[in-house]
């Protein structure tokens, strides 16, 4: 492969296009999101910024609070030269003033105003609490008492969400789901980084095994999102649901999964996965829609900003272990997203592109960013894996 000219191309434009995205981010969206994006009166993070680059939104979701000091750890990994640890701290100090309920779980939803306004606590917002006090510890192990919280919070979701047909129930009406699992995963693994030792590989190992057996079709290898108590698909239209941006997240998850506990043999999967993904894309566009049937017909066309950092991720974690022509799917996505972040105010983006080829003009919001840092993550190691020739 090495001496193949079109490799060569495709790896030079790998570099150069996540010197781009890394420079937006580094200059445009990360100063912007904390400048404006945080209060910095009563703490916590702001839901939206509007187009004219003023803070907006009337309430507030723990799971922006969780996902932004992700963000911002995150970037003091990458090397970001700016006030990541003062922002990386901010989201879970406001989680634990605003959001913490008896049980020590979060609740999911207050205004403006830190008032709550919904006490149901969502596995999914939980999943992003350990996510960034993960990896707060992991860039600032002076924050070692985010170690207990997070074991304490961890074993209330053991304690009160533990299903005896495996995985974890969500709240509400819709308890079954692949998709706060997905997250779960996630931040199970960025724990396994920073305790090997710990408890989390083996509840990691059961969630991804749950993902293999249980919400991957066993005969079709695409992934479904909503299931009954036995982990069947659920009944009616919500057991056909199949949505590309998520078989390319559960690919690149499994891969990471993979990578993590020594289980190479998970890349057949996610490349099916993967494969599936594809079929979400719409010509047009070169996007990936938000979902489809089981019968990979589309059923909602409206292409969300996330499926197509997912997208870009997938095709990359494949690239870098066998496959460097998927290079050229990745660069692909990265061309796509771009389009997305072509806004007026520069460090914003747009979140809905319509199948008649506009975006919808509305605020950004903030919840996009941990999907945005995420890729150009995967971007900034790939390149470094795929150096030009």
């Amino acid at each position: 492969m090495d001496g193949n000219p079109v490799v060569k191309t495709m790896r030079q434009d790998l570099h150069d296009a996540t010197a781009q995205f890394t420079d937006w981010l580094y200059t445009r969206a990360l100063p912007l999101w904390w400048q404006t994006g945080a209060d910095h009166g009563q703490g916590g993070f702001h839901e939206l910024i509007a187009e004219d680059g003023r803070a907006a939104g009337t309430f507030r979701r723990a799971r922006v609070q969780g996902r932004q000091s992700y963000v911002f750890a995150q970037a003091g990994a990458m090397g970001w030269n700016g006030p990541w640890r003062e922002a990386a701290p901010h989201g879970i100090a406001y989680l634990n003033k605003a959001y913490r309920q008896p049980d020590g779980q979060f609740c999911t939803l207050v205004s403006e105003h830190g008032d709550v306004l919904n006490t149901a606590t969502m596995l999914y917002d939980q999943a992003f609490a350990l996510m960034a006090m993960a990896t707060i510890v992991k860039v600032m192990p002076e924050q070692s008492d985010l170690k207990a919280a997070a074991h304490a919070l961890f074993d209330r979701i053991v304690a009160t969400r533990k299903h005896p047909a495996g995985g974890f129930a969500e709240t509400g009406d819709k308890p079954f789901i692949s998709n706060p699992h997905m997250h779960l995963l996630e931040s199970l693994l960025a724990w396994c980084e920073v305790e090997p030792d710990g408890i989390w590989g083996q509840y990691a190992d059961h969630v991804a095994n749950l993902a293999r057996t249980k919400f991957i079709d066993q005969q079709g290898g695409y992934l479904r999102e909503y299931f009954d108590a036995a982990w069947a698909p659920a009944s009616g239209p919500d057991g056909h649901v199949v949505e590309p941006g998520h078989q390319f997240e559960w690919a690149w998850l499994l891969m990471r999964w993979g990578k993590v506990r020594g289980h190479p043999e998970v890349r057949a999967e996610a490349r099916r996965l993967f494969a599936h993904g594809l079929k979400g894309i719409d010509s047009k566009r070169d996007a990936a829609i938000h979902a489809m049937n089981d019968r990979f017909e589309v059923t909602v066309p409206t292409a969300r900003l996330w499926a197509q950092t997912e997208r870009i991720k997938a095709a990359l974690s494949l690239a870098t272990t066998g496959e460097e022509e998927l290079i050229g799917e990745a660069l692909k996505g990265a061309a796509c997203l771009w389009r997305y972040l072509d806004t007026p105010v520069k460090g914003l983006w747009w979140d809905r592109f319509e199948p008649d080829g506009h975006f919808v003009r509305e605020p950004a919001p903030a919840s996009s960013l941990y999907h945005i840092i995420c890729c150009i993550a995967c971007m900034q190691e790939a390149a470094e894996t795929l150096r030009p020739l």
